[in-house]
């Protein structure tokens, strides 16, 4: 596991390493300006879940970077390798759900739920159903992605 940013990110400002659930980044109205804005606030930024296909696939889309390589990995091990490499005082988890919560506090992050997240930033909330999958079968798949992802 190696944090992969493209800038220095000892310029940047934050004390803080921001991780959200790719449940959690879908949920977001406007994604790519949300991981823009927390560029400004956070040293690293990222997006993990238990598939590292629908990550990548999720960034590249929505042309998002996320400033570690995700490998084949679950939740636990990839928040717990950006947890030991990450030199930042604060770690924060954005998810969805309690087994997100149990994660984060188990590597040792703080834990926010993403309306929470959103609230605290300013960051809009989709509408449920909203996105890429229109209808009830879009709203099937984003829940059951939400709980694995």
């Amino acid at each position: 596991m190696s944090i992969d940013v493209d800038d220095d990110p000892t310029a940047r400002s934050g004390e803080l390493t921001l991780v959200l659930s790719l449940g959690a980044a879908r949920r977001l109205a406007d994604p790519e300006a949300a991981f823009a804005d927390a560029r400004r606030w956070s040293r690293y930024v990222g997006i993990v879940a238990n598939d590292a296909d629908a990550v990548e696939r999720f960034v590249r889309e929505r042309d998002i970077e996320t400033d570690y390589a995700l490998r084949n990995w679950d939740k636990w091990g990839t928040l717990g390798d950006v947890y030991d490499e990450a030199d930042t005082p604060r770690h924060v988890f954005v998810g969805t759900d309690s087994s997100d919560r149990r994660v984060a506090t188990h590597v040792g992050f703080e834990y926010r739920d993403v309306r929470e997240a959103a609230e605290r930033a300013d960051w809009e909330l989709g509408e449920p159903g909203s996105g890429d999958d229109p209808g009830l079968l879009g709203r099937l798949r984003r829940v059951v992605s939400d709980r694995l992802g």
